[in-house]
């Protein structure tokens, strides 16, 4: 359906499109994962543990040095890792992953945004580890567990693109798929009513008051998901981090350019 087909009928029929909406967003996509990423996914100790009625498939890859955790962006999962995880691992890591609720392996049903971030929290509280790498929408989910949990803290957090202000994020793909101004504040107070204050998901607020010794923040100048200003900004309120302008990567390939996770592993490990 065409963007100016899209936005009359949604100026006409707000409240349909709207629950399609909704519906997108409470029930994420799941993509189909490459054959290196199972392999390497079949080579991790997995358990399923139970949270706010899902159950969370969680991965573990022993090692001797530093634990980090890894953690993926909205409709992405642990399998988005491979490449890194095998560099992790060769340089002896023990390496934590999970997949969100109603994401990759875990169970379906309705989730949000916030559901994912009590998540995030709640593992950071089991595992204690002091480090993390982050893909996308894992950046607002890894500082907001952190800036609502002041006990928390990391000595390296490494975010491989972010979302600044969560609001700009869902305007901008309201406009990129055509739906009216109607739809989009009818979608904002519906996930008001699910407790969800998206005006308030603002990573560039989180960072200011979140306990992090080191930062490193990666995003390609060129990305067409995520504008690369997100990133600049949250960097521009953190003088913990240290921003790094990566060029022919795109949203996702930039999970799998070497030259990319070198720089993540270096600062990592």
């Amino acid at each position: 359906m065409k963007k100016h087909l899209i936005k009359a009928l949604s100026n006409i029929f707000p409240e349909t499109f709207t629950n399609i909406a909704y519906d997108k967003l409470a029930n994420p996509q799941r993509m189909k994962l490459r054959d290196h990423e199972l392999v390497v996914l079949d080579t991790a100790k997995q358990r399923d543990i139970a949270f706010k009625g899902f159950q969370i498939r969680t991965y573990e890859w022993e090692g001797e040095g530093e634990a980090v955790l890894l953690i993926h962006g909205w409709e992405g999962q642990a399998g988005n890792f491979s490449d890194l995880i095998e560099k992790l691992l060769s340089k002896g890591m023990r390496v934590y992953a999970f997949d969100a609720p109603a994401h990759g392996y875990s169970s379906k049903g309705e989730t949000s945004p916030l559901e994912f971030a009590q998540l995030v929290a709640h593992l950071l509280f089991e595992l204690k580890v002091q480090r993390c790498i982050s893909h996308s929408f894992g950046g607002v989910a890894v500082t907001y567990a952190l800036f609502h949990n002041k006990t928390l803290s990391l000595e390296k957090l490494a975010l491989i693109t972010t979302p600044d202000r969560f609001s700009e994020r869902i305007s901008d793909v309201a406009d990129r798929v055509g739906v009216s101004q109607k739809v989009l504040q009818r979608l904002l107070k519906r996930m008001e009513d699910m407790n969800v204050d998206v005006s308030s998901l603002n990573v560039s607020d989180f960072v200011k008051q979140i306990n992090v010794s080191k930062a490193l923040i990666l995003h390609d100048i060129n990305d067409k998901v995520l504008p690369f200003e997100q990133s600049r900004n949250v960097h521009l309120n953190w003088p913990q981090s240290r921003l790094i302008e990566v060029e022919g990567t795109g949203h996702f390939r930039i999970l799998r350019t070497e030259s990319v996770l070198d720089q993540i592993v270096d600062f990592i490990a």
